[in-house]
């Protein structure tokens, strides 16, 4: 089973009138809320550094999107562990407020896509300098809002000294604990049971208390295949069958292309996985997924359930924004099987 792309894709693409997004118009959290589609997507402009932000665009069916203004609703901060870029929205709402995690960097990465891959700029600093400073290390953080004009940074919800991105908190708490998915790209060897990035799952009694809590590993890449690197997609979604995941795989050989898998989570224990596409659902096809800042990329980071539909929401090649859907109860089924 495939998701099938809305046929006027892509939804969003780099804006020539604006500096601040010409380049690139990527990886959106969207959430459904009082009748209307919110999209935060990640942005950035023709500069050297490749300085990144989030835009803000709007929409009734989920389909058509209209930006909201010509500048960005939230940039790196001036002086913060984030000044140097903000990435890949992930948004969830509990009770009246949007929490929102990011991915960001003390730099901007300078164009990345001009290096090896997974490469980025690092700043001349002394040799005291902490690892997350030398390294320019991708680290998370979470936001909040209630109507995504203003926002609060709440703080680094993940080891300093760790790269660690994907990271998606659940919108409810289970069994009374807060519940994270998130991947540490050093988790990797031996002592850690797996050969490439995996998917790990933490709990904590605060959103901001992460801190020293045991990673459980949820799934690991498969050798040999579409999904041997893995990350955490979207936000899971909660149905009568299970929580509804969606996950990224990146072949470690090959052509490098993403793609993306589903899987249904257990309500009261998310470590117990109830079913797994074997397949993708989602693949590089098209030209505008084929070819631009990263080539044969298709990556979802914002996923909504609206009247029986899953709207699932993808960067494409690093530089477009895109649309898939499925029946729900279709893609429960396929990944029962």
């Amino acid at each position: 089973m495939k998701l099938k792309r809305f046929s006027g894709n892509p939804v969003l693409g780099p804006n020539p009138k604006n500096k601040w997004e010409n380049l690139a118009t990527s990886n959106p959290g969207v959430i459904y809320d009082n009748g209307k589609f919110f999209m935060l997507y990640r942005a950035a402009g023709d500069d050297a550094k490749h300085t990144i932000r989030f835009g803000l665009a709007e929409s009734l069916d989920g389909f058509h999107f209209k930006r909201v203004s010509d500048k960005p609703v939230f940039v790196p901060s001036k002086d913060g562990p984030d000044s140097g870029c903000v990435e890949d929205p992930r948004i969830i709402k509990m009770e009246n407020e949007f929490y929102i995690t990011y991915a960001y960097r003390p730099f901007p990465p300078g164009r990345y896509w001009t290096f090896a891959h997974d490469v980025v700029l690092k700043p001349d600093c002394g040799k005291n300098a902490p690892r997350a400073i030398k390294d320019n290390l991708g680290n998370s953080g979470l936001a909040v809002t209630s109507d995504f004009k203003a926002f609060r940074r709440l703080g680094r919800i993940t080891s300093s000294n760790l790269d660690d991105r994907d990271v998606i908190i659940f919108p409810e708490k289970i069994n009374g604990s807060y519940v994270m998915l998130h991947r540490p790209k050093e988790y990797t060897g031996k002592k850690y049971g797996v050969k490439y990035p995996s998917i790990w799952l933490k709990r904590s009694e605060d959103l901001l208390d992460w801190e020293g809590k045991p990673s459980e590993l949820l799934l690991a890449g498969r050798e040999n295949s579409w999904e041997e690197k893995i990350g955490a997609a979207a936000p899971p979604l909660k149905t009568d069958r299970g929580w509804l995941m969606l996950y990224h795989g990146v072949e470690h050989g090959g052509l490098g292309y993403y793609r993306t898998g589903a899987l249904l989570l257990d309500l009261n224990d998310p470590l117990r996985i109830l079913g797994k596409t074997e397949e993708c659902i989602l693949e590089p096809e098209e030209k505008w997924e084929l070819e631009g800042l990263y080539n044969g990329c298709v990556f979802p980071t914002g996923n909504v359930i609206r009247n029986g539909i899953l709207y699932v929401y993808y960067g494409a090649a690093d530089k477009y924004i895109g649309v898939a859907t499925a029946v729900v109860d279709d893609l429960l089924d396929h990944i029962c099987k």
